[in-house]
C-alpha cells in the first residue's frame, strides 16, 4: 500500500492564522470587517457604529483590534478616524481556511514511490469495458465528476490526447485510469491538458492512483506538455491530496461552477507546470 504522509502546518503559517482566528471569535468583529470589506472605500468610524448597531466607544475598541491583526487600516484625517479594510486579506484569510482545511498546501508535499504491485500501462482498445466500468463507479460517488452518465467509448475516443491514456492493473485486472484532454484547439495552448484519474471501487487505498499519476506526469513532461490542470470537488480529499504529492499546486475554488443533481457544488482548480516550460506558440 502506498501511503500519503499528511503534511504539518508550517509553525509560522499555524500562529499567524490563529491569531487572525482568535481576533475574529468575536461576532462584532466580523460583522465590521465585512463591512469595511464590502464597502466602496474608506469609512468613517461613526459610520460603521451607525450601520452595525454599536456605539462609537465600541465600535473604535474592536477596530483596533482589527487593526493590530492587520485586517483593516485606520487613517486620521483631522479628527476623523477613516477606516479601509487591508486588501491582502481579502485573499489572505480565505487561503488560511483553505490551508488548515487541507484544501491548498502551503509547503512541499513528497509522496513515497509508486507501489511495485500496481502495473501501468498504455490503454489499449481491449480495455474501454473495464475503463468505462471505473468511470461509472467514480460517477456513482458524486464527488468524482460533473457527469451523470458514463460517456460513450466515441466521446471520450474523441477528446482524449492519443498517447496520454494510461491504465494500472492489479492482479492481472484493469484497477483504474488516466487520461489527459486539451484545454483549448488554440496553438498557444497546445501544451496545456485536463487530466483524469479514476481508480476502481475495490482498488482504492492500494496506491493505484499514485501510479496513475506518477506516469501521467512523466508522460506529459517527455512529451512536452508543460501544464496539467485539474477541476476536482473539494470534498474529494483523497484525489486533492494525491495530486499535491505529484506536485500540483492549488490556482483557487472556483464557487457555484455547475449544477451536480440539482445542487451547485464547487471545484478546486490545481495545475502542474513542467520543470521548463516551452515558449508560447503563435496562435494565441
Amino acid at each position: 500500500m502506498t501511503t500519503l504522509r499528511p503534511v504539518a502546518l508550517p509553525d509560522q503559517d499555524a500562529t499567524a492564522y490563529a491569531r487572525w482566528f482568535a481576533c475574529l471569535a468575536d461576532p462584532t468583529r466580523v460583522r465590521l470587517l465585512h463591512a469595511v470589506a464590502t464597502g466602496p472605500g474608506e469609512i468613517t468610524v461613526g459610520a460603521l457604529s451607525e450601520a452595525i448597531g454599536v456605539s462609537q466607544p465600541t465600535c473604535s475598541h474592536h477596530l483596533r483590534k482589527l487593526a493590530d491583526t492587520g485586517f483593516v487600516r485606520l487613517r486620521r484625517e483631522g479628527t476623523t478616524t477613516l477606516v479601509s479594510v487591508n486588501r491582502a486579506c481579502c485573499t489572505g484569510l480565505p487561503h488560511a481556511a483553505d490551508a488548515v482545511m487541507g484544501t491548498v498546501v502551503t509547503g512541499p508535499r513528497r509522496s513515497a514511490a509508486p507501489p511495485t504491485d500496481v502495473t501501468v500501462r498504455a490503454m489499449t482498445d481491449d480495455d474501454w469495458t473495464d475503463v468505462r466500468h471505473v468511470y461509472a463507479e467514480g460517477i456513482a460517488t458524486r464527488d468524482a465528476t460533473f457527469e451523470t452518465e458514463t460517456p460513450s467509448r466515441r466521446a471520450l475516443d474523441a477528446k482524449w490526447l492519443p498517447g496520454h491514456r494510461w491504465v494500472a492493473e492489479v492482479d492481472g485486472r484493469v484497477a483504474g485510469w488516466a487520461a489527459a484532454t486539451p484545454v483549448s484547439p488554440r496553438t498557444c495552448y497546445a501544451g496545456v491538458a485536463e487530466t483524469s484519474v479514476y481508480v476502481a471501487a475495490d482498488a482504492r487505498g492500494r496506491g493505484v492512483g499514485t501510479a496513475l499519476v506518477h506516469r501521467q506526469v512523466a508522460a506529459a513532461d517527455a512529451a512536452g506538455l508543460w501544464t496539467l490542470q485539474t477541476a476536482i470537488f473539494p470534498e474529494n480529499r483523497a484525489s486533492i491530496a494525491l495530486h499535491h504529492a505529484a506536485g500540483f499546486r492549488t490556482v483557487g475554488v472556483r464557487e457555484r461552477i455547475a449544477r451536480h443533481h440539482g445542487v451547485w457544488r464547487d471545484t478546486v482548480l490545481l495545475e502542474r507546470r513542467a520543470p521548463s516550460s516551452p515558449a508560447c506558440g503563435e496562435g494565441c
